[in-house]
């Protein structure tokens, strides 16, 4: 399978969207590693900046609340001023937030950069997103937008774990390292086309534009929120869950692998069903093997039926994201999107902040059973509204007429 079939852009747009995918890959493994790794883990950071490693919790929560509130205004300031400026911007600012830890020796300086970081940051998806979408043709935006997402999900394991071995390592050396690559993130923003995503009209929408485009969104909130609350639920349970089920490292290890694997090696053709005009199909069917599979392991099997289960989660992913980005591409009208996108990732952030709450209390409750069967009882909810609701939506997701605008200038 070419590069071309997965991610099929307009001629002249994939150095582009490469930029931005990669820009928003650095800002990703900054702030996984800084926050979710390095400073929780390091007692010489802790040291450094006076702080118990309750702080570094609430750092993390300014963070992903400025990230969130901000996203929203951010989609709105791409469809104002375009693309490359507003991202220019936000990275501007994380490299700001990014100083100020070099010569941070107090709490409250960590919290003020995490908060800025977090608005930084804000503009990174909805950047991506919106010019990936504005770059593919009609028929191909849910396997472009699904590709570049698993393109950068790589890069938040990878902070976690190579900031996670950089614990003992010198404080100024690790701030300077995300110096550095916030660096690179804001060089890729100046890659970026200043008027690809700005949309075909500049104006501030009227009142009734904006209701029209809420009622709109109301049918896509329950995918926002689920897809990212079923993803997070494990993220601070996974090596409890792993030693409760008595699995080696690498075993689990292997057990992840094996669900990514499925995911991206069946994208490209499950991709094309929901860009065919069956968006709301790979979608509601995806959510129902998210269930399924999740189920599965909630009965904590034998570790050999670990791996079909979790093949079968990895399908439900593979449906889901074309799914959501060809249903999302094709009920809006163009004009709309990228104010539609940043408040749709809004909810997506506040499932991602919510996911490892509820996996938390989940554990605690049912033990390791609970989690997964949280996240399976979340997905067949989910499917079973799309299948309820499924006339709230153009006959068979059909693409708009319009065509996406053009090429990066």
């Amino acid at each position: 399978m070419t590069l071309r079939s997965r991610l099929p852009l307009r001629p002249g747009t994939l150095r582009a969207v490469i930029a931005a995918t990669f820009s928003l890959a650095c800002a990703e493994l900054i702030r996984s590693g800084l926050y979710l790794s390095y400073l929780g883990q390091s007692m010489q950071a802790q040291d450094t900046l006076g702080i118990a490693p309750s702080v570094v919790g609430l750092a993390w929560a300014l963070h992903v609340g400025a990230d969130t509130v901000m996203r929203g205004p951010a989609g709105l300031m791409i469809a104002r001023y375009g693309l490359r400026p507003v991202m220019i911007a936000g990275a501007l600012l994380s490299l700001i937030a990014m100083a100020l830890l070099l010569v941070a020796q107090a709490g409250w300086v960590l919290l003020l950069a995490a908060a800025l970081h977090g608005v930084g940051f804000s503009t990174a998806w909805p950047g991506a997103m919106n010019l990936t979408a504005d770059s593919t043709p009609d028929g191909a935006q849910g396997r472009a937008l699904t590709a570049v997402s698993m393109a950068v999900l790589p890069f938040i394991g990878l902070g976690y774990f190579v900031f996670g071995f950089l614990r003992d390592f010198p404080v100024t050396g690790v701030f300077l390292l995300c110096l550095g690559m916030v660096g690179v993130s804001l060089i890729s923003a100046f890659l970026l086309p200043a008027h690809a995503v700005r949309g075909p009209d500049r104006t501030r929408p009227e009142p009734g534009e904006r209701r029209d485009m809420l009622r709109r969104l109301q049918p896509l909130i329950p995918a926002a929120i689920m897809q990212t609350v079923t993803l997070s639920l494990f993220g601070q349970v996974l090596f409890k869950l792993t030693d409760v089920l008595e699995l080696p490292y690498w075993t689990m290890i292997a057990v992840l692998v094996t669900g990514a694997l499925v995911a991206f090696g069946t994208l490209p053709f499950v991709g094309r069903v929901a860009d065919r005009g069956r968006a709301l199909l790979t979608l509601t069917g995806g959510f129902a093997l998210i269930g399924v599979g999740m189920a599965g392991i909630a009965t904590l099997p034998p570790t050999w039926v670990l791996f079909p289960l979790a093949a079968l989660v990895g399908l439900g992913f593979a449906g889901v994201q074309p799914g959501w980005g060809a249903l999302v591409t094709r009920t809006l009208p163009e004009g709309q999107r990228p104010a539609a996108w940043g408040f749709l990732m809004t909810l997506e952030n506040i499932g991602t902040a919510v996911g490892p709450l509820l996996g938390t209390l989940a554990f605690a409750q049912f033990g390791a059973r609970g989690p997964f069967g949280l996240g399976a009882a979340l997905a067949l909810l989910a499917a079973a509204f799309y299948l309820l609701f499924r006339h709230a939506f153009p006959a068979s997701a059909a693409p708009a007429a319009a065509p996406a605008s053009g090429g990066p200038s």
